[in-house]
């Protein structure tokens, strides 16, 4: 029983925490210009282009792969948990983040898609969640606007997969 608690709460957990860190490395690249990171971030607001959901998913797990395997010196099961909420969150926040590129209306998940909102209004101070939009309530940096213009009307009509995988 207990087991079994621990492990949901570890994944629930790795998946929460992923969505934190998300949102600080993505606000930490517009608060810092000198990060080397930075300047591959300025290529993507220039370009305003996802790389595909395999690429954006390989890069999450690239840069959190430590982070990943640090519950399995607590038990396999808790590290078997939190591992997989961290990639249970990779993989959803690298679709959400080409569907915003893409197709920006279907995500049916956020009032408005702020990663979108994000570069279209050349929001450097706001919007900094990419698959989720709570830590932009949290900490104050949620700017709502009036997204949905005859730009996003009028884009034909795609499923929820139709997007550029890889």
């Amino acid at each position: 029983m207990w087991t079994a608690v621990i492990v949901c709460l570890c994944f629930v957990t790795a998946f929460v925490l992923a969505s934190l860190v998300e949102y600080w490395v993505h606000r930490l690249m517009h608060a810092s210009p000198q990060l080397k990171i930075s300047e591959r971030h300025r290529e993507h607001h220039r370009k305003n282009d996802g790389q595909g959901v395999l690429w954006e998913f390989l890069d999450y797990v690239k840069g959190t792969a430590i982070a990943m395997g640090l519950m399995f010196f607590v038990s396999w099961q808790a590290g078997l948990a939190w591992m997989l909420g961290a990639l249970a969150f990779a993989a959803f926040s690298s679709y959400a983040h080409q569907l915003q590129h893409e197709n920006p209306t279907k995500c049916f998940w956020m009032k408005m898609p702020v990663h979108y909102v994000h570069h279209k209004y050349g929001m450097w101070h706001h919007n900094f969640g990419l698959a989720v939009d709570w830590w932009d309530h949290v900490f104050g940096t949620y700017k709502a606007v009036d997204w949905l213009t005859e730009e996003e009307l009028n884009q034909p009509e795609r499923g929820l997969l139709a997007l550029r995988w890889w």
